[in-house]
């Protein structure tokens, strides 16, 4: 996994403010502590200050003094914050009181951080449901400038290095929308083509798959993943974007050059583009399993601010990881605007 080390030096390269609104808790602590020791992020830690501290003692952390502590129920910004919220939301019925109660949730504070521009981006999720994590993220900082979905990305790690980058393909959707129109899944596509080139550090070729190449089959869900390929395609001309193209004509030189000859993605794709949630994650699972793959995710995209979120059973080391996967989000949205 030469690409995560790649990925952590670019985050040092180029420091992010990334805000973990679960302060407190243990994972999340060490792996704090950990990338202040290696300078890997500039970490804000969402919690009471003397529990972190108390923790931190326990632990026998000695980074976490070099973090941004921030009571949630005792700031500077806590007025402002809350007046942020109420004119974000205000349409939508919330009141200054519901204001005043939210904003201590560690999980809003986060959001209205980076709306604010006092963070870059958020970790959560290792004691938090993801509709928690990305219920205040979509009210918040909700999504990027044309993308009007949010969706999962894997990075994956394959044992045979002939294929993507050394090994390194990207998948998506594998975690969020179910079942994407032919709109939505060009979004997915274009959002995906932007991960791999902001991570992975590749010039995206990305594949639209189906179970039809290049008109093999007629089906209604073959017509979906055509008109996503036009619809991204128009939307983002600066990537190669080619469908619909069956896996192994997507991945294997000699079957993409026989079915989709004139194709510039066929054979060498690096990014796979599934027609809808269910494919995406059996195939995700199957590659990691069968095919002892490793996949480091899902990484949201979509969103107008780097919001990750974690599973609840992840390790100190994944926490570590997604804190520099959105570092680099962070900066490649910097670049892109």
């Amino acid at each position: 996994m030469d690409l995560m080390q790649d990925i952590i030096e670019r985050a040092k390269a180029n420091k992010q403010r990334i805000v973990l609104p679960e302060g407190t808790e243990e994972r999340t602590l060490k792996a704090a502590d950990q990338l202040l020791a290696d300078g890997v992020a500039d970490i804000i830690l969402i919690g009471n200050p003397e529990e972190v501290k108390t923790l931190a003692s326990q632990y026998g952390l000695v980074h976490i003094e070099k973090a941004i502590l921030v009571d949630p129920k005792n700031h500077e910004k806590k007025g402002e914050y809350a007046d942020l919220l109420l004119q974000l939301r205000q349409k939508k019925g919330m009141t200054a009181e519901k204001a005043a109660v939210l904003v201590e949730d560690p999980l809003y504070l986060a959001c209205l951080m980076i709306k604010a521009g006092d963070a870059d981006g958020e970790i959560a999720g290792a004691q938090n449901t993801t509709g928690d994590v990305l219920r205040p993220a979509l009210q918040i900082i909700k999504t990027a400038p044309g993308m009007s979905v949010v969706s999962g990305a894997f990075l994956m790690f394959v044992q045979d290095k002939s294929y993507g980058k050394d090994g390194v393909l990207v998948f998506a959707d594998c975690a969020v929308m179910p079942n994407p129109n032919a709109s939505e899944l060009a979004q997915i596509a274009v959002a995906t083509a932007q991960t791999a080139k902001d991570i992975v550090g590749v010039e995206p070729r990305v594949a639209m798959l189906s179970f039809s190449t290049k008109g093999s089959a007629s089906h209604e869900m073959v017509d979906k993943v055509v008109e996503a390929t036009r619809l991204a395609q128009e939307m983002a001309p600066q990537f190669s974007i080619d469908g619909e193209l069956q896996a192994d004509a997507a991945l294997i030189a000699s079957v993409g050059l026989k079915k989709a000859p004139e194709s510039k993605v066929a054979g060498n794709a690096n990014v796979l583009v599934f027609p809808s949630l269910e494919v995406g994650n059996i195939a995700y699972k199957l590659v990691q399993r069968l095919g002892n793959a490793e996949a480091v995710g899902p990484i949201l995209q979509g969103m107008g601010a780097p919001v990750n979120d974690l599973s609840r059973g992840c390790s100190v080391s994944d926490i570590y990881n997604m804190v520099a996967i959105a570092s680099n989000q962070a900066i490649g949205l910097k670049g892109n605007k």
